[in-house]
């Protein structure tokens, strides 16, 4: 795959994991499946991803471990200072939850596209 696509694929990524966790939290808290109620609910998330994106590291090696870390603090802590700005609170087995499924979703991500790149670096032609 072409270098230069590496970066648009990797955010596309990201904020398709951020749609996710918004989307499954929606679901198991039996929230309307309506997109504006989805909207609202990964927006903060989604803002913390972008924030993270404009940070040298997550830039230099988009799909990289490192990269994923500053992607996953940036959308935890900005995800949850905007959520409880806007609702008033911040349950802690909602943050704690919120962090752990966000790590399993942009590390994951990221994880799996190592493993298929060294897979494939070793094969022999």
């Amino acid at each position: 795959m072409p270098r230069s696509r590496i970066p648009a694929l990797a955010l596309a990524a990201d904020l398709v994991a951020v749609v996710v966790f918004a989307a499954i939290g929606r679901l198991s808290h039996a929230e309307p499946g309506d997109v504006w109620g989805l909207l609202v609910t990964l927006a903060p998330f989604a803002a913390g991803v972008v924030a993270a994106w404009a940070t040298p590291v997550v830039r230099a090696d988009p799909s990289g471990l490192r990269a994923g870390g500053v992607v996953l603090a940036g959308a935890v802590v900005v995800g949850l200072a905007l959520r409880a700005g806007f609702t008033g609170s911040l349950p802690l087995g909602f943050a704690i939850v919120t962090a752990v499924s966000l790590a399993v979703l942009l590390l994951g991500w990221r994880t799996l596209s190592l493993v298929v790149a060294r897979r494939a670096a070793h094969r022999v032609p």
